[in-house]
């Protein structure tokens, strides 16, 4: 059986949706521990237990610092005897992945979408192609180092014993640092996080268009997203991308408004549950991979829609 150690991260004393998902699935594969970085992690332990961590180790930490995070999981591994590490695939996670890997001469499987038990070892099931194909691995290496795509994995309550740690984080020896952070402001829930995305591609025509599929989002509740055309044109903002190039999304609900569906845009969210399409063109291949799908033009589509939605909301 594996020795796993979940990697998350704790807000304000709330834990990242994130952390709860890798928390759950390494309890499901017979155990895990949780290392959460943050700030008032203290507070935040016990939702972490809640969903089977055994240990809960804080890291009270102020600002993002991918070394740091880095040297304090590598040391507990080895302090510990880990033989696996769970780490969200995040903007995050891809950078603390790769240095935790070189920390302990290991190496990472990325984007994983499903583990199970196989022996003594973790297989992992990913995409592969831009989505089109999956392959199961099983890392050769002593110490596993895994990232899980974020909205992959059921959240479940199955407590662990929930003892706390406290972990120190050492900032001094790091070649970087932090010297200014911006946060956008935003009441949408985060895009990786989203249970439900709404994105716009190139058929809303313009910016002046794109109100509209922020006014159906927040009908919904959703995140926002875009195609790299409409970021590309300056339209939105790069952080609504979804794609190869941009943020990788597995929402349970996934609305495309007026995308075509190259396979660029698809590997970033091919994984959604539910895939409903609003394209005039029959032949787009958006339509290939949707549940449902509606040919007709978006602009007649999308307001009576919102306005039905709504009604029933009681918006």
């Amino acid at each position: 059986m594996a020795k796993i150690l979940a990697v998350g991260e704790v807000a304000n004393g709330v834990p990242k949706k994130a952390t709860r998902e890798i928390t759950s699935v390494g309890k499901a594969l017979g155990g895990v521990d949780t290392i959460v970085f943050g700030t008032n992690t203290a507070s935040g332990a016990a939702e972490v237990a809640k969903h089977g961590a055994d240990t809960v180790y804080t890291a009270e930490i102020a600002d993002y610092n991918g070394e740091a995070y880095a040297r304090a999981v590598a040391k507990l591994v080895k302090e510990k005897g880990y033989d696996t590490v769970l780490i969200p695939h995040s903007w995050t996670g891809r950078d603390v992945s790769a240095r935790v890997a070189t920390l302990l001469d290991s190496a990472v499987i990325s984007d994983a979408v499903e583990l199970s038990m196989d022996g003594d070892k973790i297989k992992i099931r990913k995409p592969v192609y831009s989505g089109k194909a999956f392959v199961n691995l099983k890392s050769k290496c002593a110490i596993q180092v895994v990232t899980v795509r974020p909205n992959s994995q059921p959240i479940k309550e199955n407590a662990g014993a929930g003892k706390v740690e406290t972990v120190a984080v050492d900032t001094t020896t790091s070649k970087a640092k932090q010297v200014s952070f911006t946060a956008q402001k935003s009441n949408r829930v985060s895009l990786t996080e989203a249970d439900i995305v709404v994105s716009g591609g190139r058929g809303i025509k313009g910016p002046e268009n794109f109100p509209l599929i922020e006014g159906l989002a927040d009908i919904l509740g959703a995140g926002v997203g875009a195609t790299r055309a409409v970021v590309d044109a300056g339209w939105c903002d790069h952080t609504l991308q979804v794609g190869q190039t941009g943020q990788t999304v597995s929402p349970t609900l996934y609305i495309a408004v007026g995308i075509s569906g190259a396979i660029q845009h698809m590997a970033g969210m091919g994984s959604s549950k539910y895939i409903v399409a609003i394209n005039k063109d029959a032949d787009a291949p958006i339509f290939k991979v949707s549940t449902y799908g509606i040919v007709d033009d978006l602009f007649a589509v999308v307001p009576p829609l919102q306005e039905e939605l709504k009604g029933l909301l009681g918006k």
